[in-house]
């Protein structure tokens, strides 16, 4: 498979769909996904800053600490996958938090 790269800077990529109109950010961790925790903190921490528009993550997020953590960072939504199958549980804590 060959990897196909639009921007090399993440911040400089939402602030351009912010100028093109675009509402919403929708991010993945692919790596993250892979490895079961956030890959690409330092990336998403400057598209949070790079941007007004409220950003929603996905991928590696496990945990209710970090489920707290990406949120007081200034991440609107948590997208949980694979963690919400497994631990059920996790996701009725994190609605209660």
């Amino acid at each position: 498979a060959t990897a196909t790269v639009y921007n090399d800077d993440p911040a400089a990529q939402a602030r351009a769909f912010e100028e093109q109109g675009f509402e919403w950010l929708h991010v993945v961790d692919l790596n993250g996904a892979f490895k079961g925790q956030s890959v690409n903190s330092a990336s998403v921490g400057a598209i949070l800053k790079a941007t007004k528009n409220p950003v929603q993550l996905g991928g590696g997020i496990r945990t209710l600490a970090q489920i707290e953590d990406w949120l007081d960072r200034g991440l609107a939504r948590v997208i949980l996958g694979t963690v919400a199958v497994r631990e059920p549980e996790l996701v009725k804590q994190a609605c209660k938090a």
